[in-house]
């Protein structure tokens, strides 16, 4: 995917709290919604004017339940929720998704191979002051070309063809983003699949374990790209949550 509104849209100042409880804050909660329904208005849409075709979400009942349906055919968008979530409180990021098929042409190590069926990003809200200088260095050299609302810090959780579970990995595009494997192959096509991760051990994973404490959550994502493979894919995305270890 040609990522600089796609980037630029993870930096966006003045996200909004989630819907928090004690235990909990609802990134995306489809499930009390009505399917057939608009796209509510605290999930935004955007797309990429240079990409003519785009992925298609819609609210649809699957499992007795309204869920978020995407299909891209050589496309590309995605939806994005504004939040702030503090990471210390609430690290663990709970989601569940159905893929209906994989990408063959997917590939982690390559722009030409930049396409996944289900991605949740998880974008940080990084102060450009806490990083090293020659971080810092790299950073100007990559918004010279990406723009300057170019992510300080992004995790991205992938359903990769190939890769085993568990692969970190730079993004092909920046390593600002970290990609995520937390499924691979074909194994579990077609049936939903439930995910927890701590959103704070794998940013110090991704990032590096000199960082000060994590930063807040200030977006999260869901996309299903086909633009640079020219290939099909159908998924279904189920409600995201942060919640507190206490809860989990």
């Amino acid at each position: 995917m040609r990522r600089r509104r796609f980037l630029g849209a993870l930096a966006a100042l003045g996200a909004a709290p989630g819907f928090a409880s004690e235990h909990t804050v609802e990134a995306m909660r489809f499930s009390s919604l009505a399917p057939g329904a608009a796209l509510p208005e605290w999930l935004r849409p955007y797309a990429f004017a240079n990409r003519p075709r785009l992925t298609e979400y819609s609210l649809v009942e699957d499992d007795r339940r309204t869920v978020l349906r995407a299909r891209a055919d050589a496309a590309t968008a995605g939806l994005i929720r504004r939040l702030r979530v503090d990471a210390g409180r609430y690290p663990i990021v709970g989601w569940r998704w159905k893929v209906t098929n994989l990408l063959a042409k997917s590939d982690l190590a390559t722009k030409e191979g930049d396409d996944y069926p289900v991605r949740l990003y998880v974008g940080f809200d990084v102060d450009p002051a806490t990083l090293p200088a020659a971080e810092r260095f790299k950073l100007d050299l990559a918004r010279l070309f990406w723009g300057e609302d170019l992510p300080l810090a992004a995790l991205c959780y992938v359903w990769d063809a190939r890769a085993p579970a568990g692969t970190f990995a730079p993004n092909a595009y920046t390593d600002r983003v970290r990609m995520v494997v937390v499924e691979s192959g074909a194994a579990r096509l077609g049936r939903w699949v439930a995910y927890e991760r701590d959103v704070a051990v794998d940013y110090r994973r991704a990032f590096g374990p000199s960082r000060p404490p994590v930063p807040a959550v200030n977006a999260v994502i869901v996309s299903t790209d086909t633009d640079n493979t020219g290939e099909r894919a159908e998924a279904f995305y189920g409600d995201v949550e942060f919640r507190s270890r206490r809860s989990s």
